[in-house]
């Protein structure tokens, strides 16, 4: 594990080291937390923003329903089996 330092508001420090204690765990723990979920929620949201984009072009549109007739077709053969 690589180590990072950095620096932080003076509030914005007190506070960790306030729900670290609160929570008994260390300030690293409680800011690789913190920072895991930040960063899940920023990929989650650039997959919202591309969603929303293909939404938009009827060219993707077109593309994603050959896709899903292609899906139920699939599932058509699978189901006879």
């Amino acid at each position: 594990m690589a180590t990072f330092t950095s620096s932080l508001p003076d509030e914005l420090l007190e506070q960790l080291a306030q729900e670290a204690k609160n929570l008994k765990i260390p300030k690293n723990k409680l800011l690789q937390k913190a920072l895991e979920y930040y960063l899940e929620r920023l990929e989650k949201a650039q997959y919202a923003k591309s969603f929303e984009r293909i939404s938009n072009d009827p060219e993707m549109q077109a593309i994603a329903e050959e896709g899903i007739e292609d899906w139920f077709k699939m599932l058509d053969e699978y189901d006879k089996e």
